[in-house]
Order: C-alpha cells, then structure tokens, then sequence
C-alpha cells in the first residue's frame, strides 16, 4: 500500500475500519467517483451521522477492503487499477434491474449499456466479484410475479457467466412512507394513493418468484453456468428452494478472494477456543481459524441483515439516479439542493455534501 500524509483536523473523531462501504446511501461509483478517489489519495473521507449530525473522519489507515454499490460502474473503472495498486481489495455489489419500460429507474443509462459495463467489469476482474442484484423485486397493477421471472430470465442470458450470485429483495413499501411518497410522486401513471400497496410483493408472490428463480437456476446449471441465488435482508425464509439469505458485506466472500492478505484475515478470522485440558475432546485441543459473518454481524444494520461489520461513507440525499423507490432521497428538491453544493466545491470537500466550518466556541 503506497503510503500519504494524513492530514485530519482535530475536530473530527476518526474511525479507522478494516472494511469500507461505498455506499448504500448513494451511488458512489456512477455519481461521484472523482470525489472518491481524491477522498481515497488524501487517506480520509468526511462523513456525518444521519440521526445527530455529528462529523467523522473515516480514515483508510487500517482499510484492506472496499465494497462497491452501484447501478453503473462506468465512471470508477477507470480508476479500479489505482485503487488495487494502492493496496485495496474490493468487489461490487452491481444492481441491474430491468424497469425500462415503467421508468422506475429514470437518471440511470440504457439497459443495454449497463449490461455491456456489467460484462466489461466482470471481464476485467473476475465473475466472483461482481454480484448481480435484482433489487428490489417492486411490482404494480401490470406487473405480475410471472413478468419479473421473465425480466430475470432474459437477463441471465445475457450475463452467462458473468456472475456467481444473484441477490434480489422485495420492495419495502407499506412500512416506508418515504418510500410510498416517492413512488406516487416520480411515478405517477403506476401508483396512487389507492393502489400503492400493489407494489409490494406478497408472500404468494415471493414464493412464486422463489420457484422461478430456483428453476432459472437449475437450467442454467444443467448448461455449464452455476450461481447462488441469495434474499437481502429478508424476513421470509426461501431455504426450500436453494435460495439463501445474503451477506452483502460479506466476510466469507473477502477470505475466499483474498486469503494472502494477512491484516484483513485478521479481522475476519474468529478463534475456536481450547477445549479444556482433560475434557473428553481434548486430542482436539488446538486453535481453528473460522470466518463467519455471523460472528462479525454488523450491529448498525437492521436485524435481518447479514452482513459484517462495516463503515458507510456516503450520505443521504446525494444520489441523482432518481430512482422512483428510493429510500435514500427524500425528493428530488433536497437531492438538487446538495448536488450544487457539491458541483461548487467541484469534489474538493472531504465531505460529499460540502459541509459548513464547525462553530468555534
């Protein structure tokens, strides 16, 4: 890892973590890889705390590996080389989801152009790290359970072997107002008020979706192309049709694409204790390293998230994808407002929403 002066002012307290998220708040990779980059030569990025507004300083000192989320890579590929020579691991988290057609997804580039990135990036540094998302499963008056599986369908057969998972969720929509708002309002012509709860799968639905998925799978195992396909953050269990619960931050993942990186197998790896002297088992008495992502459970994160712990470096209210059921922008208004900011300071703040000095007392 090349080694920078860092340089963090004392206001800030610094979180140094061995895994980075960029970002389930925003886009990182499609919107604002420039500031990333010049974030990640610096050693730091400036991040607020939602709920109080208190600053950090997350710096990389520690840092062995970054997960990318994303709907267009594009626009960080161009960087993946220096990012690897500075001594960073990574992989993606790559949502393609086909809602062309309801314009659910309106500031993202054509479906066809993000396939050939899709392929372009998996080419570039393997199918094992590029997971495939379809994410969320969201549904309305004409789309059924059955549309999605062919949306999904047709896609595999354009990413044969490009991948070794699918993730999908389900649309969060009667719990969310957020949510619910967003959709009435940037997609009018397929949800009011009346119908909205249409967007939510039901579990019939789910399992209907399950039984395609297993059968996408199945056949496409029986012709040489095998993926896991895998729920984030989902309640319901889908084990009885080979469908797993994800860890998206996924520590079993990072052990089995980088092994020789002795300070990140460091965190991931738990110790086994010593069976007691004398105790029946005793001839096993040895240290075992074992990497569970259970064991490294993010406690940030909602309950039925299974992913280990990380540091999020994004914010809210910054991702102009605008995609119509999006939790992480409360409108379109306060995401421009931000965008401007940021567009002055030309991505030169250590914070991605450019923020006021800290009043001196």
């Amino acid at each position: 890892m090349s080694t920078v002066r860092v340089s963090i002012p004392e206001e800030y307290p610094v979180i140094a973590p061995v895994i980075l998220s960029a970002s389930r708040s925003t886009d990182i990779p499609a919107r604002h890889a420039k500031w990333f980059m010049e974030r990640l030569r610096a050693g730091w990025f400036g991040w607020m705390n939602p709920f109080n507004q208190k600053r950090y300083a997350v710096s990389v000192k520690n840092t062995r590996a970054i997960v990318f989320w994303t709907k267009h890579a594009a626009p960080l590929i161009p960087y993946l080389d220096e990012i690897e020579k500075r001594g960073f691991h990574f992989y993606f988290q790559y949502t393609l989801n086909d809602y062309e057609a309801e314009g659910l997804e309106p500031k993202i580039p054509a479906l066809d152009r993000r396939i050939e990135t899709f392929l372009s990036l998996s080419q570039k540094i393997g199918p094992s790290r590029v997971i495939w998302r379809f994410d969320p499963i969201i549904l309305h008056e004409g789309q059924t359970a059955r549309d999605i599986l062919h949306k999904i369908w047709n896609l595999s057969k354009r990413l044969r072997g490009a991948t070794e998972k699918l993730v999908v969720s389900f649309a969060d929509v009667n719990v969310y107002r957020k949510v619910q708002r967003n959709l009435v309002a940037e997609a009018p012509s397929l949800y009011s008020a009346e119908n909205i709860a249409l967007a939510e799968p039901t579990d019939a639905q789910i399992e209907e979706i399950a039984e395609g998925l297993r059968k996408i799978r199945d056949y496409w195992h029986d012709h040489g192309w095998d993926f896991s396909v895998a729920t984030c953050a989902e309640q319901i269990d889908l084990s009885r049709f080979g469908i797993e619960r994800n860890s998206c931050v996924d520590g079993e993942l990072l052990a089995r694409l980088f092994p020789e990186d002795d300070a990140l197998m460091s965190f991931l790896t738990k110790k086994k204790p010593r069976v007691p002297a004398g105790s029946l088992f005793s001839e096993f008495d040895e240290v075992v390293p074992i990497v569970s992502n259970r064991a490294l459970k993010d406690k940030g994160q909602r309950k039925e998230c299974g992913c280990v712990e990380s540091k999020d470096i994004g914010m809210y209210n910054t991702c102009a994808n605008f995609c119509a059921y999006c939790y992480a922008n409360a409108s379109r208004n306060v995401v421009k407002k931000n965008l401007q900011k940021i567009q002055a300071s030309d991505g030169h703040s250590p914070f991605l929403i450019p923020m006021d000095p800290i009043p001196s007392d």
